[in-house]
């Protein structure tokens, strides 16, 4: 994330008081180790089946248990007393009330899709307010990684949901359940590679020679938002008209003729209830995982 003072406030605010713009949404490596990456999910185990999960990378033992990642990314659980979960936990244990997170997320008169049953089913992204859909791409990004990033499931709801409520959460522990369920599941698919390079970095792992880089992405920055969150029919958020008078013309189709003789070429480019998976982690014995990728 890269905003400013006084840009997008209503989201800028959230974001620092649950820390993440300190390291989740604040990474300063500016490439991800591919090799370092996978060999993360291919030796991922726990050592007599208990938690902390680890994998060993080049001769380090790499620990992801939520102590060990809150710890790197500077987020520090936050609990009510009397309570052993943080708000968020608990309430992926009760049960949901649709209207009001209808309420919170959507533009008014919209709300989920039923399916064949009457349930709701999910929240169209049109329908999304601005806060609820740049809490949704901050989700698929660095929090649940995700390859389906228009429509929200009513898991990722909840989520965007919590993260707008301004509900405390255990971001290490959300995250290590995610990693965990990566790395056991016959998946090809490769989350949070940009932490995981850090973090290992930190750990002492070093690159050598023959080691695959990739460029992050480009920050999310105010510019993106109003291109790609921004919902017209929100009233509650308001951005400066220079702003978007400047996306308008960076959008404007070019004035020069198309050259036509050289031959055009492209290229092709449900987050599940944790806090069960949390408490009985301890108690839980994992199969022996199997290399997750071949070369």
């Amino acid at each position: 994330m890269e905003l400013y003072h006084s840009e997008f406030d209503e989201f800028k605010v959230e974001l620092e008081r649950q820390n993440f713009h300190k390291r989740l949404a604040n990474l300063q490596e500016g490439s991800i180790d591919v090799i370092v990456v996978k060999k993360f999910y291919a030796n991922f185990y726990s050592p007599a089946d208990q938690a902390p999960k680890c994998a060993r990378i080049r001769g380090h033992l790499i620990k992801i248990d939520a102590d060990s990642l809150n710890e790197f990314l500077q987020n520090p659980v936050l609990l009510e007393e009397g309570e052993s979960l943080p708000t968020y936990f608990r309430f992926c244990r009760l049960r949901s009330y649709p209207r009001e997170i209808e309420a919170s997320l959507c533009i008014p008169g919209k709300g989920f899709i039923l399916n064949t049953e009457g349930q709701p089913w999910k929240l169209l992204k049109k329908d999304l307010t601005t806060l609820a859909q740049t809490w949704s791409v901050f989700s698929y990004l660095n929090l649940a990684h995700t390859s389906h990033t228009s429509d929200l499931s009513t898991d990722r709801a909840r989520l965007v949901y919590g993260l707008i409520t301004r509900m405390d959460m255990n971001i290490g522990g959300l995250i290590s359940g995610q990693m965990i369920m990566m790395a056991q599941s016959n998946s090809s698919r490769l989350g949070f590679p940009a932490l995981i390079t850090a973090f290992c970095r930190s750990r002492g792992v070093g690159s050598d020679a023959l080691t695959s880089y990739e460029n992050l992405r480009p920050a999310i920055d105010l510019a993106y938002i109003i291109k790609s969150c921004w919902n017209a029919n929100d009233q509650t958020v308001k951005f400066p008209e220079a702003w978007k008078t400047k996306l308008r013309a960076a959008d404007a189709p070019s004035s020069f003729a198309p050259i036509t003789d050289i031959p055009a070429s492209s290229t092709s480019a449900p987050l599940l209830a944790l806090a069960d998976l949390f408490a009985q982690s301890s108690q839980t014995s994992d199969a022996k995982l199997q290399s997750l990728f071949e070369g």
